[in-house]
């Protein structure tokens, strides 16, 4: 172990999972949060030392308890990975109140209160620690259909960007990934069914350059770097890591 401890949401799917194994291979201590028994437990027994946390971010004292969850086991926390979103289909005329509202809470509102809630312990670690929230081309490019979905990743990189300022002072870097489409349940979950996913990911083979979709570990590797000493002179960045995609006009 390389003693530096991680707090990672979104644990137990995409690029939250990829990001925990990838981070515990890289030798660090991993609380992974979740709402999936299941498959936490199946990352604990994985992953030696990995703490399971239950918890759905949007409750009102999830920051608090998920933080203090993971100092009174690892006695400290060197990085902050905001990888749980949720993805809902509607353009300005289908979505709901209950739509955007689920939707900014869950992608915007838990990010801002978990760094809240972690960043004394950011600022006392040694060496000073570091956030990575997992944002989306989506923040850097109009889609249509996935409106409250764009509205709130958006909104993440310019959280992302202040935070960077304000925390500068303190040594405590904020960047953001800004994945394109990458195999993952997030779509599925916000309502695509089996075939159109399928058609949706060959799509994605013309609509990124590099001529394929991406997968959890593209991202998770970015990740991993941007919490490393590598990447100690980088912060406010939203980094695209997409084959390409932010590059491409709509088509």
């Amino acid at each position: 172990m390389n003693g530096r401890i991680a707090l990672v949401t979104g644990a137990t799917s995409g690029i939250g999972r990829a990001t925990c194994r990838r981070l515990h291979a890289d030798g660090w201590q991993i609380a992974g949060v979740g709402r999936e028994v299941d498959r936490l437990t199946t990352l604990q027994h994985e992953l030696p030392g990995f703490l399971p946390i239950v918890m759905d971010v949007t409750r009102p004292d999830a920051a608090q308890r998920i933080v203090g969850a993971t100092v009174e086991r690892f006695g400290a926390l060197h990085g902050l990975v905001n990888a749980a979103g949720i993805l809902e289909a509607g353009s300005h005329e289908t979505t709901t109140a209950e739509d955007w509202d689920r939707t900014m809470n869950l992608n915007l509102r838990s990010v801002f209160l978990l760094t809240q809630a972690a960043l004394p312990y950011l600022k006392q670690a040694n060496p000073v620690g570091a956030v990575v929230n997992v944002s989306s081309v989506s923040g850097m490019r109009p889609f249509p259909g996935v409106l409250a979905y764009c509205v709130s990743k958006a909104a993440v990189d310019q959280l992302t960007r202040c935070l960077a300022i304000e925390l500068a002072g303190a040594g405590v870097r904020v960047n953001a990934v800004n994945p394109g489409v990458v195999v993952t349940e997030l779509h599925r979950r916000g309502g695509m069914t089996p075939e159109a996913y399928e058609a949706f990911l060959e799509r994605g083979r013309t609509t990124h350059p590099l001529g394929r979709v991406g997968q959890p570990e593209d991202i998770s590797s970015a990740i991993a770097w941007l919490l490393s000493d590598e990447a100690s002179w980088i912060t406010g960045e939203t980094m695209p890591i997409d084959g390409g995609r932010h590059l491409t006009a709509a088509r």
